[in-house]
């Protein structure tokens, strides 16, 4: 038994300042996306996944677990080719199919063919994972553009929209939608103003949505996640607050993408047919007012 508060790094940290969107071979220390912990039990056997953001932090830690449960895998990513390749090697190494497809989910059009490449290259799907996010900090509301609030908005809410719209019409019953919120949905931090607005509407989003969709068998949940240590930290943080970044929980220390995936593996499983319209918090003790 390992100790919660010691399991993984604390801080400070040192790791150097990115731009965004960040890489994951730049982090010090580097992310555990459960490469050489994550055990499989066959739970998604035969399943097909569709996760947003799958290149790096929270995305590939789902990625891997899904595939060493038994999935095929579709991740989506939009520029960081270095780091999608190394997800899909370890996918592949799992012994499952993986792909990645590179664009902007940002645009209708990518958003909603995601879907249907999924269908086309690995047959059918039965799991998505909307995890892909944009986030950038502003001290004042006068330095938040116009531009930068739509772009937001459009990554983070207006994406999984068009893919939830376009899967819906293919999934079968005993399907699951998985949306990542964030605890900034009920604990916002002003310097987070619009990425935190979003995730708010996100869960919200994920209760409506399963209440429209429970008549057709399709699950739909969220997962909020605390402070993860993943590439969007160093590439959107102020350097003070990466130094200390996740100190100002009761774990002390920021989490792991591997600490969430076997969540994200619950709410993809038919053990959790019982389970929809939840919202999930991984937030190593801090509460969601």
């Amino acid at each position: 038994m390992e100790h919660p508060q010691t399991r993984h790094e604390r801080p400070p940290f040192s790791t150097p300042r990115q731009d965004m969107p960040g890489t994951t071979d730049r982090m010090d220390p580097r992310p555990d996306h459960g490469e050489e912990t994550y055990r499989g039990s066959g739970r998604l056997e035969g399943r097909v996944a569709l996760i947003t953001g799958g290149d790096s932090g929270i995305g590939r830690a789902v990625a891997i677990a899904f595939a060493r449960e038994g999935a095929d895998v579709l991740i989506s990513y939009l520029s960081e080719d270095d780091d999608a390749r190394e997800t899909v090697r370890w996918v592949e190494e799992a012994g499952r199919k993986g792909i990645a497809i590179a664009g902007d989910i940002s645009e209708e059009t990518h958003a909603r063919s995601l879907v249907h490449r999924t269908v086309e290259e690995l047959g059918r799907l039965d799991i998505v994972v909307n995890n892909a996010a944009h986030q950038a900090s502003f001290d004042r509301l006068e330095d938040i553009t116009a531009e930068e609030w739509d772009l937001t908005f459009r990554t983070n809410i207006h994406a999984m929209f068009h893919i939830c719209q376009e899967a819906a019409s293919v999934m079968e019953p005993g399907s699951a939608i998985i949306n990542t919120s964030s605890i900034q949905a009920s604990n916002p931090s002003p310097g987070l103003l619009a990425y935190a607005t979003t995730k708010g509407a996100i869960a919200n989003f994920t209760a409506g949505l399963a209440a429209l969709l429970a008549e057709r068998g399709i699950r739909v949940n969220a997962v909020a996640p605390g402070p993860i240590w993943t590439p969007l930290i160093p590439s959107t943080l102020p350097e003070e607050k990466v130094k200390n970044f996740g100190k100002n929980t009761p774990l002390g220390r920021p989490g792991q993408p591997a600490e969430l995936a076997p969540t994200f593996v619950l709410l993809a499983s038919p053990e959790a047919s019982y389970t929809t319209g939840a919202l999930y918090e991984i937030t190593g003790g801090r509460p969601m007012l």
